[in-house]
């Protein structure tokens, strides 16, 4: 029988993947490229990407598996997985009207269209008025139509990245359900565009004729045309499976799919996910987000700058390990670890608040970092293991709140990302959850959690739950060592749980006298 292989293409924020999997889930093969880096200009704080920068760096990896052996004969399906929140506007021809809005793009809209004065009353009276201002400013559409209202005028589909690329695969305006994440349209509750009375229609400049039509995980999105399959090295007409966004997909990718197990991804944003089979809102009026199955939800509550600040302090403080680590020819990132094991669990009393970026609700828009405990025996040692203290401080919070609102307890933590290759970050989640952390054997868990959504699409399994019990497989477990969780769970409950409420008057006045965050 010939074989029935899974390509997975993956488009994330600094590269592009591609990965075959076998019907079990057994990597076969991958191929990577970085983009040239998202540039910033003309002013600071923008971020974008030319979109052909993402189509061929996926297109190449995809032609890269053929030249490394592999038989493209053999793919039954292709899907797609991409960053979540990047736009981009094109004409009526199809054709991309400017450079991609980049989800670390931080110009912020300053006229937004104007909301009816009931809808704002409502709003006051809900307490809602601020999310709502914040939506609005947030909203790249808003932004196009205050700024560039000759390029808006002239959009004639408003896409999210997975849209674009679909469109460029399959010939049609189609996505996934599960790749709506992001300032637009879009009803959570009911996974679908918002009805045609939602305010939203009326905060969003942006009209239903602009959006693709939607499709739910697992369903086809359409076929391979001639040019994709050229492009991509693989037989036209092979179906394009839908998936989800990258954080959906590696929840999925890592067998989270019951509400009692977490996924922490320990990346550029650090986040904490359950996967819930109704909606629920863990921060009221802050949704959760389409599940990489269909009828589902993640319960996502984020650091921003999660494991973002390894990334900093290696580039403000880590010039030694910088120096080691080329000597030894080694990532810089070994040594880190080498750092933390001389350290022992709380680090001597220092401990951080990773609010490096300000929040919305908790924490709110006045938000900023902090250290405290500082004293004359804490080394660079101290600080690096005290960021990744910070950060599982974090992200154990983000536990007791969807603990508290879906009224099951977290019994199984799983852990994906980059941060998660760290032994020692990974034995710190351990101890600080006082659970044992488990890293899948796979690193690329969002791949496989979009491969999983193609082997259902083509009918190897019945449903998502066949599939994930078949292609995922039980990975290292770090097991908690009793004596630092006793010190981590007396640390994070005396100490950090109350630095935020007593740090916050301190910080709005910071934000007063500086402006900063704005």
């Amino acid at each position: 029988m010939k074989p029935r292989h899974l390509l997975a293409l993956d488009v994330g924020t600094q590269s592009a993947r591609a990965l075959l999997f076998d019907a079990r889930g057994e990597l076969l093969g991958k191929a990577q490229r970085a983009f040239d880096p998202v540039y910033v200009s003309p002013q600071p704080g923008w971020a974008e990407q030319d979109p052909e920068r993402y189509w061929e760096a996926m297109c190449e990896c995809s032609r890269q598996l053929w030249r490394d052996g592999l038989r493209p004969d053999d793919v039954a399906a292709v899907t797609l997985t991409t960053q979540r929140a990047t736009m981009i506007c094109v004409d009526a021809a199809g054709q991309s009207l400017r450079p991609a809005t980049v989800w670390l793009d931080q110009r912020r809209c300053t006229e937004p269209p104007r909301l009816s004065p009931l809808w704002r009353s409502l709003f006051r009276l809900a307490g809602a008025a601020p999310l709502v201002a914040h939506l609005q400013r947030e909203a790249d559409a808003n932004w196009l139509a205050q700024h560039e209202p000759a390029i808006w005028r002239e959009t004639d589909k408003f896409l999210f990245l997975s849209g674009w690329l679909t469109r460029r695969l399959v010939g049609a305006y189609v996505d996934s359900a599960g790749c709506q994440v992001g300032f637009v349209p879009f009803d959570y509750a009911r996974l679908d565009w918002a009805g045609p009375r939602d305010f939203k229609w009326q905060a969003i400049a942006v009209r239903r004729e602009q959006l693709p039509d939607l499709v739910p995980p697992g369903a086809t999105l359409g076929a391979l045309t001639t040019a994709a399959g050229e492009a991509l090295g693989v037989p036209a007409g092979v179906p394009l499976i839908a998936a989800a966004a990258d954080k959906a997909c590696e929840v999925l990718g890592s067998g989270a799919t019951t509400p009692d197990a977490a996924q922490l991804s320990f990346g550029t944003t650090a986040t904490i996910n359950t996967t819930q089979s109704r909606y629920i809102e863990v921060q009221r009026m802050l949704p959760a987000y389409p599940a990489a199955m269909p009828g589902a939800w993640n319960t996502e509550i984020q650091i921003y700058r999660g494991f973002w600040m390894v990334s900093w302090f290696k580039r403000e403080f880590a010039h030694r390990e910088q120096a080691l680590a080329a000597a030894r020819g080694v990532p810089v990132e070994a040594l880190f670890d080498e750092l933390v094991a001389g350290v022992p669990p709380g680090s001597m009393g220092l401990m951080l608040q990773p609010y490096w970026s300000p929040g919305v609700r908790d924490p709110g828009p006045e938000a900023k970092g902090g250290i405290i405990g500082f004293g004359d025996v804490h080394t660079r040692a101290h600080f690096y293991r005290a960021i990744l203290e910070g950060l599982v401080y974090g992200l154990r919070a983000g536990r007791e709140q969807i603990e508290r609102r879906t009224g099951v307890a977290i019994r199984r933590l799983l852990v994906s990302g980059g941060g998660s290759q760290s032994d020692q970050a990974m034995q710190i989640t351990a101890d600080v959850f006082g659970l044992a952390a488990e890293r899948p054997p796979i690193y690329e868990t969002s791949a496989l959690g979009a491969a999983i959504n193609a082997a259902v699409g083509i009918g190897l399994y019945r449903d998502h739950a066949q599939a994930v019990a078949a292609m995922t497989r039980k990975g290292t477990v770090f097991v908690p060592e009793p004596s630092a969780v006793a010190t981590y769970d007396a640390l994070y409950r005396e100490v950090y749980r109350r630095m935020y409420p007593r740090l916050k008057p301190l910080y709005e006045r910071i934000r007063a006298i500086t402006g900063y965050p704005p």
